[in-house]
Formats: structure tokens, C-alpha cells, sequence
């Protein structure tokens, strides 16, 4: 089968396609053949070496769709030709508040979904969202969860609240705008892009900021009365965004893609902040963000390229220039 795998580090431009086995589901396991992957910053950094305990040859990829092609031992379904979508948190635990120490992320060190065919436990395999083509549920899986998880377990965003979602047009927060205006809150977006800013409006955001052109926008954010900051940055605007919301309001993080923040303690204390930290979701989370997929809703896509322009795709998300998922046809 042909798959997409890493074998040095040096950015995009050294994936290429192998020809490998196809692999063999062991006990409890279930062997998908892939129709559609997409791609998340994870496999741009791995590709950069910016991960800790690399193994490779790596098969990158956390997204996937496709059918059931075979079930191992000790597994009763679903059915052989299931169309189905991959969770990508493998073993997550028994406590629905974080992740156990053994819990890892599909595509490295475990084999991923760039390939034509993909062995995971049976527990990371849930039906399509009949609603979703195979194309949008690719696109689900990893940004879907991390968004859900940020915006409905920790943060509990209300109908009626104001959220504030800094540097919209990634996967993760294009679902936490959409996951916002499903609840019935109040978006406002950031992002140094006039283009993205756009597009966001489009999906449904109240508010947009240039934070390029409005050096002061955590001001201009705070006299819109946010209770809610979404953020995947880190460095300064998360610090800013501290300084955005309102007293007795809430700010999830779940990345840090521009470094560490330097904080000023007396943004948290003297205005009774609660400093949310996240990353993936449990099974209960993927399950419930799915059920959101079969009332309408549909993911952003930018662009879909095929397996073997895998190394335009990737670079095109190194560039920062997508709005929402990038996706590869794998079969």
C-alpha cells in the first residue's frame, strides 16, 4: 500500500510515499482502508523535529475517514464496508478530566492516517455522521475535538455569551467559531488577515479584529464585554487576552505556537479570572462533537489535495495561509 512517512527531519519537503505492507489488525483492532486524510500543525512540527522522542520512519497523520476493510480477534463490528471516522486520542483513561500517562496521538509514534490502509483499536473507530460527506468527516477529527473539548467542557460557554476566538482560520478555531454559534454565543475573531477576518464573518462571527492594524485590539475586544477568550497562541496574545475578557471570565488555552506568555498575575487575580488549560478530548467528548455533525453542520475546508501532492499540502499549512482543514485524497 502507499503511505506517507517521514524518514529525516528538515521540514515538509522530506515526506514522501513509500510502498509498505499493508498492516494485519491484532486482537481488538480494526483494519480501515482510508478514503480521506487531513492535516494539523502536529504533522508539520513533527516534520520539523519540534516533537519530543521522534521514531522514525513515521507515518504521520491523526485525521482519517474511510471503511471498515477487516476486523481482528475479539472484535464483533461494525461490519466489514462501515463508512466510519477515526478518533485520533489513543488511550485516553478512566478520569474524563485529563488524559492518563499512557495516552498518546495517532500518527507518530503509532502509524498514521496518510496511508491506504490503518490499524486502530476498535474503541477509536465511530460511524460517519450520515449527514457528512467522507471529504468533511476527514476534516472532523482532531481540530473537532481539541475545539469541542475547549469550548463545551472546559470553558461551558452559555447561549447569549460573548466568546473571543484570537487568530481564526485554523482548523481548531474555525470549530470554536462554529461550535460558539451552534450554542447561540457571541463571536468575536481575530487575525492579522483582512481575508480570513472576512471568511469569518461569513461563518457567522460578530466581530472581527485586526490585530495588525489595531495594535490595542485587547482593548478594543474587552469594551465588547468578553466573557469567554479562546486561545491557541500562547506568548502575547495570550497574555493579552487575559487583559480582553471581563472580571469573573473564563480563558481556555490549548496551544502555545507563538512561545511562553509573560503574565501579569494581578489580570487573573484582581478580576476573578478561571485560566482554563485543555488539549485533545475524551471519548465522551468525541462522541458528543460528532452528534453536532447530524444537524447541519458542516467543517470548513480549504483546500483538498491528492496523496501525492502530500508535500504542497503540508507546506501550504507550514505557510499559515489555509482557512479551516486542508485534506488529502488517500484512496
Amino acid at each position: 500500500m502507499k503511505a506517507v512517512r517521514l524518514h529525516e527531519i528538515g521540514g515538509p519537503q522530506n515526506l514522501r510515499i513509500d510502498e509498505i505492507g499493508v498492516p494485519i489488525p491484532q486482537p481488538g483492532e480494526v483494519l480501515v482502508k482510508i478514503r480521506c486524510a487531513a492535516l494539523n500543525r502536529r504533522d508539520v512540527y513533527i516534520t520539523q523535529g519540534l516533537y519530543r522522542r521522534i521514531e522514525l520512519p513515521a507515518t504521520l497523520g491523526s485525521d482519517g475517514s474511510g471503511v471498515v476493510a477487516a476486523l481482528g480477534e475479539r472484535v464483533d463490528g461494525p461490519a466489514v464496508g462501515t463508512p466510519v471516522v477515526i478518533d485520533p486520542m489513543l488511550d485516553w483513561g478512566d478520569d474524563p478530566r485529563t488524559w492518563g500517562h499512557n495516552a498518546s496521538i495517532l500518527g507518530m509514534p503509532r502509524p498514521g492516517t496518510f496511508a491506504e490502509y490503518l490499524s486502530v483499536p476498535v474503541q477509536n473507530v465511530f460511524a460517519k455522521p450520515a449527514a457528512l460527506s467522507e471529504d468533511d468527516a476527514a476534516a472532523i477529527p482532531l481540530a473537532g475535538l481539541t475545539a469541542y473539548r475547549a469550548t463545551y467542557t472546559r470553558a461551558k460557554l452559555l447561549p447569549g455569551e460573548t466568546v473571543l476566538i484570537t487568530g481564526v482560520g485554523g482548523g481548531v478555531q474555525t470549530f470554536v467559531l462554529q461550535f460558539a454559534k451552534q450554542i447561540g454565543a457571541r463571536a468575536v475573531v481575530t487575525s492579522s488577515s483582512d481575508e480570513k477576518l472576512a471568511r469569518a464573518k461569513a461563518l457567522g462571527a460578530d466581530e472581527a479584529l485586526n490585530y495588525r492594524s489595531d495594535s490595542q485590539w485587547y482593548r478594543t475586544a474587552r469594551a465588547l464585554g468578553i466573557d469567554v477568550a479562546i486561545d491557541s497562541a500562547g506568548g502575547e496574545t495570550f497574555a493579552r487576552a487575559l487583559e480582553a475578557v471581563k472580571p469573573g471570565g473564563r480563558v481556555v488555552t490549548y496551544g502555545g505556537t507563538s512561545g511562553d506568555a509573560t503574565i501579569r498575575p494581578f489580570s487573573i487575580f484582581w478580576n476573578h479570572l478561571d485560566v482554563l488549560g485543555t488539549s485533545m478530548g475524551s471519548p465522551h467528548d468525541f462522541r458528543a462533537m460528532l452528534q453536532l455533525f447530524e444537524t447541519g453542520l458542516r467543517p470548513a475546508v480549504d483546500r483538498t489535495f491528492e496523496l501525492q501532492d502530500v508535500v504542497a499540502a503540508a507546506q501550504r499549512l507550514e505557510g499559515a495561509n489555509q482557512f479551516g482543514k486542508i485534506l488529502l485524497h488517500v484512496s
